[in-house]
């Protein structure tokens, strides 16, 4: 969900200028708006009171607090095309299988009371701005703009205090929704590179290797020494596919990770590289499995841009630990550039940082040198996330 920051108007002055005519257009239509949100909140909320006792009743006021949301998105839209107010808007609820938890979500969705409540409150509202407007634009003009700046800056407050989101909680909730649905999709992408990965390789290598083992066991007793080529063929075919299994599981989970840590795993790592790495990692403990994997695959990732990518002549790695944070920084001497706006393994791997409530910080000018910097949350061994030090 993205925050907007409200654009204050110019000072009210006597001359007529555009904010002011936009606040004048917003008054006068608070009449006849407030009167339709009110005798909407009125009629959906005591027909569903007053029906509560009936089967009908509690869907019909599920139904009028659901309708209760589309009123405060329009009246959001009003206050942004007129007044400025920039507010962001609500999370969805959350998808309920089945009516009852539906109607349930429904009945306790305080957006949407708070959109009634709205209705309810504007009316008395709305009948002072449109009268106060109407007199002032006909016999008080010279001081309207002053008029229609203090009254709009009391539509622009309630604007925020009923029709914004909840509070801090609303929006960290609807961003691990989204977090959550970038986690899924990594997921899926994984297990199908690993699908991708035994199939065209380790698979594809092992039904070879049966064929003809099947094909020297024939030749066993007619011709030995073919056979024994065969076989020796195998053999060859065998340890081609027991690298390729090895090098399937370090791309899942290295063993050196899970024995030794991110010191180790991360030097095996840069010893693949195609320049010199020079790795530094500071850290007392050992974080989280979760994290400490996703500190090794980010670090891991930004190696082979090195590799491809940087036209370097050296790089380093740091890892240490600040706080309550696990911090990871690859540098190298190459051309500069990396953009992750420009679509490239960057974005996709701020997005997967991101998700896991990390951080990706990319300084790259054009020229070099690059410093991409990661920040992770850390959480100890046994799952807590732990205190500062």
């Amino acid at each position: 969900m993205s925050s907007h920051t409200d654009t204050p108007p110019p000072p009210a002055r006597l001359a007529y200028g555009r904010h002011t005519w936009k606040e004048v257009a917003h008054l006068l239509a608070d009449l006849p708006c407030a009167l339709a949100g009110f005798l909407y909140a009125v009629v959906t909320v005591a027909l569903g009171v007053g029906l509560a006792v009936t089967v009908v009743g509690l869907p019909l006021l599920a139904l009028g607090l659901a309708g209760a949301r589309g009123m405060g998105r329009s009246e959001r839209a009003r206050a942004r095309a007129l007044l400025g107010v920039h507010v962001d808007a609500p999370s969805r609820l959350p998808h309920q299988e089945g009516f009852l938890p539906w109607l349930w979500a429904q009945l306790k969705d305080p957006v949407a009371w708070r959109s009634q409540l709205y209705g309810f409150v504007r009316l008395p509202w709305g009948v002072l701005t449109f009268a106060v407007t109407l007199v002032s634009l006909i016999v008080l003009w010279p001081v309207l703009p002053f008029v229609a700046r203090g009254l709009a800056n009391v539509d622009r407050a309630m604007v925020r205090g009923l029709l914004s989101p909840s509070d801090e909680l609303e929006r960290r909730i609807a961003e691990l929704e989204s977090d959550r649905g970038v986690v899924v999709d990594t997921a899926a992408a994984d297990l199908r590179r690993i699908e991708r990965d035994l199939h065209d390789g380790a698979q594809a290598r092992l039904v070879a290797l049966a064929m003809g083992l099947g094909l020297a066991k024939e030749k066993l007793l007619d011709d030995p020494e073919a056979a024994a080529a065969m076989v020796d063929e195998a053999h060859g075919e065998v340890k081609l596919a027991l690298q390729e299994l090895r090098d399937l599981a370090r791309g899942i989970h290295p063993a050196v990770l899970t024995d030794r840590g991110l010191d180790a795993a991360l030097s095996a790592v840069a010893a693949r590289c195609t320049v010199p790495v020079k790795v530094s990692v500071d850290l007392a403990e050992r974080p989280a499995e979760a994290i400490e994997g996703i500190a090794y695959f980010t670090v891991s990732e930004l190696l082979q841009n090195v590799s491809k990518h940087s036209g370097g002549r050296s790089a380093s790695v740091e890892v240490w630990r600040t706080k309550e944070r696990l911090m990871l920084q690859v540098r190298d001497d190459g051309v500069g550039g990396a953009d992750p706006a420009g679509g490239s393994g960057l974005a996709g791997l701020a997005e997967r940082l991101g998700a896991v409530d990390g951080v990706l910080a990319v300084d790259s000018p054009a020229g070099g040198p690059t410093t991409v910097t990661a920040e992770l949350p850390w959480r100890d061994r046994d799952g807590v996330r732990g205190g500062g030090r």
